[in-house]
């Protein structure tokens, strides 16, 4: 038998044998041993369970016959627990002491139905603990008790004082500043000495506990010293020193099949014959170059190069008489389908050898390139742009349509103060508009296709210059001007007609005066060109007294330059190299812009002579404007393209927008706002956000903002026709060929 099994055996007797003083002893064997214990241990569980019953019955009228019957039960365990041999007698011993200390003296073992609960409170001075709970309390305050205890009987609030009754606490009992109340129990509690040392602790801002050390020597779990033997003491197993059978079983695997001939070994390898080269300069096989590049490989073949592809595959005879007539270099595949009714009646391939001499011809012939690939961040290459809505304000919705025109707009202007609207029409009337309401205040019927109209600049003036065919008349709504403004329109106007006008046959342009019909209509001059080619552009001087005509037909009489205060006229150009699409003045310099197919040239007035050619790269320039300041340009072409020159830094454009999927119609810079915008045949007007910075170092800044749609319809392949802003407003007008103005804010 084991040690460790006897030692709970010898624990049992010892006890049995202290149990039984009078008992004659006798040696035990092991049966008998184990019998006397089990008998033991289920006597005392009866004996337990009935003072536990006896105690249970008289709990509800005696508190301490409870009390004593629960040390009669932690008795009686200790006998078991000691039977049993769980414990040692050190542990049982200071578990007693721990019972009697909380319970009572053991002498008081015989009080269990003698006294009354009122002697009892006499001689110990105790109480029930009050066991309502942690609850909140205040849930009873409208009631006489303070909870229900373990048995759902009702516990009673404790008797309170009056303020006289705690004044002579205050005065009399010398605990009452280290007492405080519990709100569970509802009575003062005095406060031990170590719960006043740890509040004293915590006022001096020291640790509350006396016994804590925060400075104790550092415990190294894991030292630097290297252990020399083991920590681990146990024998080698037998298995260490024993050959493994299952390495044999492998071995002999590897050796039958050698004996077998299946693994060969390399001493039994036959040799394979060494061919050399008869024309190579060493016997060392040729090693592959640093820089190899694998030659890339044929390319597979597709659905239709089967010799039964599906019927989409196979062409059709029409088909198969243009791939004929098609020269070699421009067929998209060098075979035709072909469909065969089995395998075996496919014939020889006839451009076997041509395709893979051509095949040797690329190997050798067509060098072969390692191309790095570049790891950028996509998102790196794209601007960081500001927010649209930071940039605000600028048009975003269709207010309203001026209705009226029964054909396209091709061209209208705005006044100088932004009140009145002008338009010019292929229905061959020009009509007066006021922008706010939309009301048709005028309108003029001119006999021909009106291509231009342009509002006086100069605000003390009323009128505007209309073009159609070969005149160009300045009309003036007399109704929508005062007196006073009329008559200085008037004059200004009309001066001209005093002075002496040399008969010159040659002149480029005649200045007549309107008839008294005519100026009853509000004519007031009218200038023939002596061309018969259609005036398509006029455009003012910045002071309103210069003005520009365009006719691209007519050659070298295609530019003139008219004073209206002398009606004198000039021919700047002797020779017009290209076809002029657009001319302007400059806002500020003595400049003229002239934009030809492909080009924009600028000549200096006062010197007479070409200063700059800015080079478009656009294959036809349809508009042309120039920025307030006038030191930057935008131009639109038939090719989509919209381009924005910075005149100071190069004479190619400094941004190219390619937003527009149709040709560019027109384009146009605000007076104020730094805001310019594209209108095209595809129906929509491009509104962009365009800052120039006073700082020469710094680049302007572009932002596409809006795009303006479902105001215009495309008609007979032609969209919006013309815009331009509001001079004071971030508002912007739009024509277009659906016979329609819009108004969008």
């Amino acid at each position: 038998m084991a040690r460790g099994k006897t030692y709970p055996v010898t624990r049992k007797r010892k006890v049995a044998e202290s149990e039984f003083p009078n008992q004659k002893k006798k040696p035990l064997n092991k049966k008998e041993t184990e019998k006397n214990s089990k008998s033991d241990i289920t006597n005392n569980a009866k004996t337990l369970s009935n003072k536990k019953h006896d105690v249970s019955s008289k709990h509800e009228k005696i508190a301490g016959n409870q009390i004593k019957g629960h040390y009669k039960y932690n008795r009686n365990r200790y006998q078991i627990v000691n039977t049993l041999g769980r414990f040692d007698d050190e542990d049982l011993e200071e578990d007693d002491d721990e019972q009697s200390g909380l319970w009572g003296d053991e002498n008081d073992s015989d009080y269990i139905a003698g006294d009354s609960l009122e002697d009892m409170t006499r001689q110990q001075k105790w109480q029930p603990p009050n066991t309502v709970g942690n609850i909140p309390m205040e849930w009873y305050d409208d009631y006489p008790h303070i909870g229900y205890d373990i048995d759902g009987k009702i516990i009673m609030k404790p008797a309170k004082g009056d303020e006289l009754d705690e004044f002579l606490d205050k005065m009399e009992d010398p605990d009452y500043w280290i007492s405080v109340k519990d709100n569970l129990t509802q009575q003062n509690v005095k406060l031990t000495d170590e719960e006043l040392d740890i509040i004293r602790r915590i006022q001096m801002h020291e640790i509350p506990d006396a016994n804590y050390n925060p400075y104790e020597p550092m415990v190294e779990w894991f030292t630097s010293k290297p252990e020399v033997m083991p920590l681990s003491a146990a024998p080698e197993p037998k298995r260490r020193f024993v050959p493994s059978k299952w390495e044999a079983k492998r071995i002999m695997k590897i050796v039958r099949g050698i004996r077998e001939g299946r693994i060969i070994t390399r001493k039994t390898q036959v040799q394979k014959p060494r061919f050399y080269n008869l024309w190579a300069d060493s016997d060392q096989p040729r090693q592959d170059h640093p820089m190899h590049i694998p030659a890339p490989k044929m390319k597979l073949p597709e659905h239709d190069e089967s010799y039964n592809p599906p019927a989409e595959y196979l062409p059709t005879d029409k088909e198969k008489e243009e791939w004929e007539q098609m020269d070699s270099e421009d067929r998209e595949k060098n075979y035709l389908p072909q469909k065969y009714s089995s395998l075996r009646a496919v014939p020889a391939y006839g451009r076997f050898i041509h395709e893979h001499f051509n095949r040797c011809l690329d190997l050798y012939l067509a060098p072969r390139i390692r191309r790095n690939k570049l790891n950028i961040d996509p998102e790196s290459l794209i601007p960081k742009l500001p927010n649209p809505k930071d940039l605000q304000p600028f048009p975003t919705t269709l207010t309203f349509s001026y209705t009226g025109h029964t054909a396209r707009i091709r061209c209208f202007s705005i006044d100088p103060l932004g009140l009145w609207l002008v338009s010019g029409s292929d229905d061959q009337t020009i009509r007066v508009w006021e922008i706010t309401t939309g009301r048709c205040v005028y309108t003029w019927t001119v006999g021909d296709i009106v291509h231009s109209i342009a509002w006086c600049p100069n605000k003390d003036v009323c009128g505007f210059f209309a073009a159609f065919s070969n005149k160009v008349a300045f009309i003036s709504p007399f109704k929508l001007c005062d007196e006073e403004m009329y008559v200085v329109t008037n004059r200004y106007v009309t001066a001209g007609h005093n002075q002496i006008q040399k008969d010159d046959k040659k002149k480029s342009a005649h200045w007549s005066q309107p008839t008294e019909q005519e100026k009853e209509l509000g004519y007031l001059v009218i200038l023939d060109h002596s061309h018969s080619k259609t005036v398509k552009q006029v455009t003012w001087h910045r002071k309103g007294d210069y003005f520009a005509t365009l006719a691209p037909d007519a050659g070298n009489q295609g530019i003139l330059i008219h004073q209206l205060t002398k009606h004198q006229t000039q021919q700047p150009f002797r020779k017009i190299k290209g076809l002029i699409q657009r001319v302007m003045f400059h806002p500020i310099k003595p400049l003229f812009f002239v934009a030809t197919q492909r080009y924009i040239r600028i000549y200096n007035l006062i010197k007479q002579e070409a200063t700059k050619t800015l080079q478009a790269g656009v294959k036809w320039i349809s508009s042309l404007d120039v920025h307030p300041l006038g030191d930057n340009i935008i131009i639109g072409s038939y090719d989509k393209r919209l381009c924005w020159f910075d005149l100071d830094l190069s004479s190619r454009p400094y941004k190219t927008l390619r937003y527009h999927s149709m040709a560019i119609r027109s384009v146009s810079y605000h007076k104020r706002f730094p805001l310019f915008a594209s209108c095209s045949d595809d129906g929509s007007i491009q509104i962009f956000h365009g800052m120039v910075y006073n700082d020469l170092l710094q680049n302007p800044l572009i932002v596409p903002v809006k795009i303006l749609k479902g105001g215009h319809k495309v008609v007979d392949s032609l969209g919006v026709l013309h815009c331009e802003f509001h001079p004071t407003q971030p508002w912007i007008i739009s024509s277009g060929a659906d016979h329609q103005i819009n108004l969008w804010t």
